[in-house]
């Protein structure tokens, strides 16, 4: 089976920070396979912008290296990477130089049929600087779209400012706030799951699911990176990727496909969100720091050995487990539990939705009690849908029930390559869909439900529990489930 391309309209997509690692690590590959792949052509054109002084020669140098370092081999086609560095060029640009951008509003086309594009991979307090000068220049067109990378402020009040600066210029339906966790296939696959199959949907609620578990574990550690110390799981993980995705696990049927249709169903997720304040705070979350393991075969250094000597003693945390509860007709009464951390057992992210028992076995005297469903759906790696399901043990000797998986493995039955979430999220840029891009009234509402944890722990003077690095996070994270009778769900206990 292959997928069918379907071509984007000619674009200019400027990319400011052009030098920087997000633009060698993702854009610039994504852009390659999307190229490589027929989804646009020579008449587009990428402009990267940045301080650094480089020619048009030097930044596809760049852009080669970085596709060198970051395209499986097995991708890398020398003629079509010599045609796709064709559409490079290079403006230098320095925020406050009015010269350069000049030299910007020269690089781009003055055609109404072209998509103009502008990705801000810079930090959040350039954005209302950047967008101004758009608009003072005459680069900024009312049909241009504007891309913003997260972090998208520390709270609701500077996500407030950070909004607002864009909004100056750049209307709601001209702003792509990107989050790639909803580019996963795996992710929109769960949409696929609920609303094109008549199988779930009706047993999607809380007289038929017990409970809901979403992991996002990281086997890395933060390293040196010295913004995740002024932000922490809450903030980096909790806040957007996996609150999005508990979004897309609860919220109602859509009427259409449309953006603003998916998105209203988010937003009104995000507002049943049973507030978790200040006594709660400690009953529901749990917050942790991986520590340092050494034995025989291993050395893994712990978060606080990461830090500069300045930054000693810190409270922030690695690891947070939660129970969230949604007040509405459909879940009341199904807890959702979600852990994410860095330096756990491997590398996974997956959605454990877990179906109560059945009422009345009639197999009182088989080997083996019948278990209760489960379906899994895997973001990564190895993407994939499993529904565990009863059936009897072939053979003969009497009645043996076994648990055994419907398993779908994405690798398996698709044989193409699976583009990356950042390619198919450029792409629905220049196509002006924002169906898997967040909308500002979603991103406030999930501040303000965060909001209230974060500041509960800054008040309390007891850190974050410790865990062992390569673990599933400290044991309070074990006691939150445990404390309601569940089990966290880790692959090997189903």
């Amino acid at each position: 089976m292959s997928s069918r391309i379907i071509p984007v309209q000619p674009f200019d997509y400027v990319v400011f920070g052009a030098t920087g690692d997000l633009t060698k690590r993702k854009l610039i590959p994504a852009l390659y396979h999307r190229f490589k792949d027929g989804q646009f052509d020579e008449q587009s054109r990428i402009i990267g912008v940045s301080r650094s002084k480089l020619s048009d020669a030097e930044f596809q140098k760049l852009a080669s290296d970085a596709i060198a370092q970051f395209v499986e081999k097995d991708y890398q086609d020398e003629e079509t990477i010599k045609r796709f560095l064709s559409i490079f060029s290079y403006v230098v640009n320095d925020v406050s130089d009015e010269a350069g951008w000049g030299d910007l509003k020269k690089a781009l086309r003055d055609d109404p049929d072209i998509v103009r594009a502008f990705y801000l991979a810079v930090a959040p307090d350039l954005f209302e600087p950047i967008a101004e000068q758009l608009s003072k220049t005459k680069v900024y067109r009312r049909d241009a779209r504007v891309v913003i990378e997260k972090p998208l402020g520390h709270d609701l009040v500077s996500s407030i400012e950070i909004n607002n600066g864009v909004a100056k210029i750049f209307k709601e339906d001209q702003v792509y706030r990107i989050d790639h966790y909803l580019g996963k296939e795996t992710v929109q696959n769960l949409l696929a799951l609920r609303f094109a199959n008549t199988l779930f949907e009706p047993i999607w609620n809380s007289a038929h699911i017990d409970h809901v578990q979403l992991t996002v574990a990281e086997s890395v550690g933060a390293g040196t990176r010295g913004y995740y110390d002024e932000s922490g799981a809450l903030r980096d993980m909790i806040q957007n990727h996996m609150l999005q995705l508990l979004c897309l696990v609860a919220m109602e049927p859509p009427a259409s496909d449309d953006a603003n249709a998916l998105r209203d169903e988010k937003l009104k997720v995000l507002r049943a969100l049973r507030p978790i304040t200040n006594g709660d705070v400690s009953k529901f979350t749990v917050r942790g720091q991986y520590r340092g393991v050494t034995s025989e075969t291993t050395s893994v250094a712990g978060y606080q050995d990461e830090l500069p000597e300045d930054k000693k003693g810190s409270h922030t945390e690695t690891f947070v487990a939660m129970k969230a509860e949604i007040d509405n007709w459909r879940w009341a009464g199904v807890p959702f539990y979600l852990r994410t951390g860095k330096r756990m057992a491997e590398r996974v992210s997956e959605i454990c939705i877990q179906f109560k028992p059945i009422p009345h076995s009639i197999f009182d005297h088989a080997e083996g009690a019948p278990k209760a469903n489960k379906l899994i759906i895997r973001l990564q790696p190895d993407e994939g849908v499993k529904l565990m399901m009863m059936i009897k043990d072939p053979g003969p000797g009497g009645m043996r029930l076994r648990q055994v998986p419907l398993n779908l493995s994405f690798a398996e039955t698709f044989t193409e390559r699976t583009p990356e979430a950042y390619e198919r999220l450029l792409m629905d840029v220049v196509r002006g869909s924002q169906t898997l891009f967040m909308r500002r009234d979603e991103l406030e509402a999930a501040w303000r439900w965060v909001d209230p944890i974060r500041e509960a722990w800054d008040r309390s003077s007891e850190p974050p529990q410790t865990y062992t690095a390569g673990t599933w996070g400290p044991s309070g994270a074990v006691a939150l489930i445990e404390r309601d009778g569940r089990t966290w769900y880790e692959g090997n206990n189903s």
